[in-house]
């Protein structure tokens, strides 16, 4: 399984571009361990959705 995370958080833009290029080599069907890349990097922008929100406010 590829690594997702990395020791800086990254942007939500740019995991939600990692997210979108699973999709698209997937073919829009994930194996078992698609998805649980899929669900690592779905974690990993809810986080950096929440950093920007708090960030902005």
């Amino acid at each position: 399984m590829p690594h997702v995370t990395t020791d800086s958080p990254r942007s939500a833009e740019e995991v939600n571009e990692q997210i979108r290029g699973l999709w698209l080599r997937a073919g829009g069907r994930l194996t078992a361990e698609q998805r649980a890349v899929y669900e690592l990097l779905v974690t990993e922008w809810a986080q950096a959705m929440r950093t920007q929100v708090v960030e902005a406010a």
